[in-house]
Formats: C-alpha cells, structure tokens, sequence
C-alpha cells in the first residue's frame, strides 16, 4: 500500500525511537504482525501536550506491548485540514488504531467515519468530536469551568475585576470550559470580566498577554484561567512583587507549589487547581488496546463518551511526593525534580499504576513494570454535550451543576 511522502519523513525520523512498517489492510496488522497504532496530535508545542504524549509512548514501550505494537507520531498543528490529510494518510496506510487530540469537535467528523468504515478505532483524549463513531476520553463533563468560576467568584465574595485566560481559539475545550464560568459569572453582576485572552495553554503566552492586560488593568482583583496559570503568577509578580491576587488554574507543579507557599499566600494568592489530566491519553491508549486484543467488547454508536474523573486541588490539599509516582495522596513534585511547566495529573494509581515520573518526561517505560488491565467499572459514560461530543442530541438540564464546590457567595 502507498505511503505518503509525509509519512515516510516520520517514519525516518522515527527510527530512533518508535518507527512506522508497511500495513496491509486497515483491519490487518503490520507486516510483522503488530498493531500499527497512531499517535496524532493537533496543537503541541506545551508541557501539558508532551506528557500526554509521552503516556502513550511509555505505554507502549511497557510489556506487553512493546512486542504487540508499532507507534507512530504525528503532530498535524493548528489546522484541521491538516489533521484531516493526516488521517487520510493514516487510514491509507492501513491504521488499526488512532490515538489523537482533536483539534476541532466538528470539522474531522467526515474522515473520521470514513476511518470508521475501514475498521479503523479512533479514540480522542481531552479533546472531543461529534462524530459518533468515535470514542471521546475527556473530562470536560466533570464541570472544569464551573467549579473554577464558582471558587473564584467565593473568594472574591461575589465582586470584583477580573480576567479570563483561555487556550486555544474554536478548540471544544476551551468553548466547553469557557461556557461552564460564564454560566457561574452571568449570576454575579458585580464580576466584572475586563481583560479576555488567549494564551495557547502555554506559560510564556499566558504570562505575555496577561502583563498586556495587567498593564490596562493593574487593579485586577482575580484570574481564572485555564492551562498557563503559572504564566499568570509571574505576571502579576512582574507587575507588583508584593501583590497577587486569587487565581483557579489547571495543574502544573509551579502554580501547585505556588499555592501552597506562605510567602505567596501571604501576598494574595489564593485558588484551586483543576483542570485537564494529561493522563487521559494513556487511559483512552489502554482502551483501545483492550478491545482491539479482545479483552473488552466495544460499545455502541452513540455510547462512546467515556469520563474521565476531574482533578481537584484546593491550596490546603496540596502535598508533596517523595518518589516519583502519586503516592499515599500525593499531589505534586517539588522543583528538584520537575520544572514549573510540569502538569502534575499525570498519573493514576488505579487506571495507570504502569507510569512513573520517567514516562512523563521522557516517553519511557517505568523499570519493571507491566501493562495491568483496567480494574472493572473504570469505563464510564460521559453525559452528552452538543457540540461537544455529539450532534443531534440534548444537554441534561444539570449540565453546569457545580461538582466540586459549593457556592458561599449567593447570586
């Protein structure tokens, strides 16, 4: 079967890590008898987008599935008609699995039941798609955007400047995200939003555009933004070395470390950290194994959202680890061992007891260990959001019920 140029760049540059062999038909495996699996992501370029790929990698170096499958990465960018040739691509060349970050919910349905068609498994982790013949791995049904508003708006008892800091532009987790603290601000007239940007899920972005905000509005009152959120503490440190003010971000070791300083408390910071789990990816890479080698059957069209659980991590429960996986509930690595960029929701002792420190950050295999299957019940349908994860299909009237905290401030 013909492979595009573009694939056999990746497959040379490839060589030195996972490599790419000829495949026969998409419901075939390789010419050696693996699974030929893709790793495709969309937007990369953050700490958040490598760890998750790395999960996969990590898994699929661990036994036994570094005899069982051949992995291969593509990183499409920002464009979906990009992402779109690749699948092609992918699907051409006789894929048995897709593992991807979608960067659209709407714009890869069409390839995506084509890929369908041909037997092709696509599962999307932390982003979604409407088609429904794919398997969409997310947290976004968790309510990210709600809670995190909620805990802003109780810190602020219910009044104040602030800022929003979003990700990536027509993404479904930003607009998921977004539309879940709006909800919460729209009740609180005396919230006013006075600064609105973008910052690509990215510390460095983020803490530009939220200087060039701080520079019209240096009488902020709070932030709440989504993955970057460290980016948003050296901001306002940069601006004012004495002040900071509440912030609810995602997940990474600085903003956790951050939150649980005195000196930084001491200065105004307040928060929670939420948000999306790199570990998503492995979780949705498991799944498919699984039901590709036959131990779990595959669910029905239009059954296919699966939740995964959403991370919540007020100031006072954040907790050192010692070793280098989460351990006796610990929550963040300290500086001697990750940088501040680190998304700390890398791991789950339950779905993926396989990972340690060293799969994060480099896409090995922890020393010793082997893939453990799910432990029953882990699978879980996720409620339907149009849009989002489906098409023709009604939001629960509770889809913006708050989850994780309750509301101190009344409307």
């Amino acid at each position: 079967m013909k492979v595009t140029n573009k694939l056999k760049t990746l497959a040379l540059a490839a060589l030195a890590g996972t490599t790419m062999l000829s495949a026969g038909a998409a419901d075939a495996k390789t010419a050696d008898g693996k699974w030929l699996i893709y790793l495709s992501l969309s937007y990369s370029g953050n700490a958040w987008q490598s760890e998750a790929a790395n999960i996969v990698k990590a898994l699929a170096k661990t036994p036994p599935y570094n005899e069982t499958v051949e992995l291969v990465e593509v990183i499409s960018g920002t464009d979906p008609q990009a992402q779109i040739s690749d699948y092609e691509s992918m699907i051409a060349n006789g894929a048995d699995g897709i593992v991807s970050f979608p960067i659209s919910s709407n714009a890869l349905n069409r390839v995506v039941r084509r890929g369908c068609q041909e037997d092709v498994l696509f599962f999307m982790y932390d982003g979604t798609v409407t088609e429904q013949c794919a398997y969409n791995i997310s947290f976004l049904s968790g309510g990210f955007g709600e809670n995190t508003a909620q805990a802003l708006v109780n810190e602020l008892g219910g009044k104040g400047k602030i800022f929003l800091s979003r990700g990536v532009p027509g993404n479904s987790v930003d607009e998921r995200h977004t539309d879940g603290a709006m909800h919460i601000f729209n009740q609180y007239p005396g919230i006013e939003i006075v600064s609105e940007y973008y910052s690509y899920w990215d510390d460095r972005t983020t803490q530009q555009e939220t200087a060039k905000a701080l520079a019209a509005h240096p009488d902020v009152d709070g932030v709440w933004a989504q993955a970057g959120e460290y980016g948003v503490i050296q901001a306002l440190l940069q601006a004012d070395e004495n002040r900071l003010v509440p912030v609810t971000g995602e997940n990474s070791a600085g903003f956790r470390l951050a939150l649980a300083n005195p000196d930084m408390q001491a200065k105004g910071l307040a928060g929670v950290s939420s948000g999306s789990a790199p570990a998503q990816s492995g979780f949705a890479f498991k799944i498919m194994m699984e039901i590709l080698n036959g131990e779990r059957e595959p669910l029905p069209e239009g059954e296919r959202n699966i939740e995964y659980p959403l991370p919540w991590v007020p100031a006072d429960a954040v907790k050192m680890c010692e070793g280098d996986t989460f351990e006796d509930g610990c929550n963040v690595f300290g500086e001697d061992k990750v940088p501040s960029s680190f998304v700390s929701e890398v791991f789950n002792p339950e779905l993926l007891p396989e990972l340690s420190l060293t799969s994060a950050l480099d896409g090995n295999p922890t020393e010793g260990a082997t893939i453990q299957p799910l432990p029953e019940g882990a699978v879980k349908r996720a409620p339907d959001m149009p849009g989002i994860n489906c098409r023709s299909c009604e939001a629960p009237d509770n889809q913006y019920d708050l989850t994780k905290i309750e509301a101190t401030v009344q409307p």
